[in-house]
């Protein structure tokens, strides 16, 4: 079962909306697009009687049934959908701190944890920095890299390849044999250095 919250004001003003389609049985399905990538959308939408998938968990809730995507269910684990209210009217709101979250084991194949590991542990360091770095492509186990953001022309780039990124992803995954940078660095406009 999953373990999306969706508070009393957003239950409220949902099923409002819900009564304006005239559509007896209609819910909402919560599904995210590209989930456990950057580019990972929260997203909810009117769910007719014949559009749920056998697949789906429903969340009845007193008003309306959400249905849960099963592909995005591990994603929504801690997910708030709320509703509130300003001088501007109001505005839903979902926060799904998983769903950029790639789900991995040691069975994933090589770049989901390669991508795993960019996105856990070494961009949330780089980003400080205004920076990220992103696999671009793998060649018998060394990691293809390439800087963007405040990394990019930094002075530092190449101690926080080797020193950082290549001892951090060689520790956690052993077909990593090292990493090659293949930024530009001449461009030096965002640089963090």
């Amino acid at each position: 079962m999953s373990t999306i919250n969706i508070t009393e004001a957003a239950q409220t003003y949902l099923s409002e909306l819900l009564k304006s389609q005239d559509t007896p049985g209609i819910g909402i399905r919560v599904f995210i697009t590209q989930p456990g990538t950057t580019y990972a959308e929260t997203c909810i939408a009117y769910c007719k009687p014949e559009e749920q998938k056998p697949e789906d968990t429903p969340l009845v809730l007193p008003a309306f049934t959400a249905w849960i995507d099963a592909l995005s269910e591990p994603y929504l684990e801690d997910a708030v959908v709320d509703y509130a209210t300003d001088r501007m009217g109001g505005q839903l709101t979902i926060k799904a701190p998983n769903a950029k979250v790639p789900m991995v084991s040691e069975d994933s194949p090589l770049s989901e944890r390669v991508n795993y590991y960019l996105q856990t542990e070494i961009n949330p360091g780089l980003a400080s920095h205004g920076g990220e770095v992103s696999l671009i492509d793998i060649d018998e186990g060394i990691l293809i890299l390439q800087f963007g953001g405040g990394c990019q022309g930094c002075g530092q780039a190449d101690y926080t390849l080797k020193e950082g990124i290549e001892k951090t992803l060689m520790a956690r995954i052993p077909e990593v044999k090292g990493v090659r940078d293949v930024t530009d660095h001449s461009i030096t406009e965002n640089a963090y250095y």
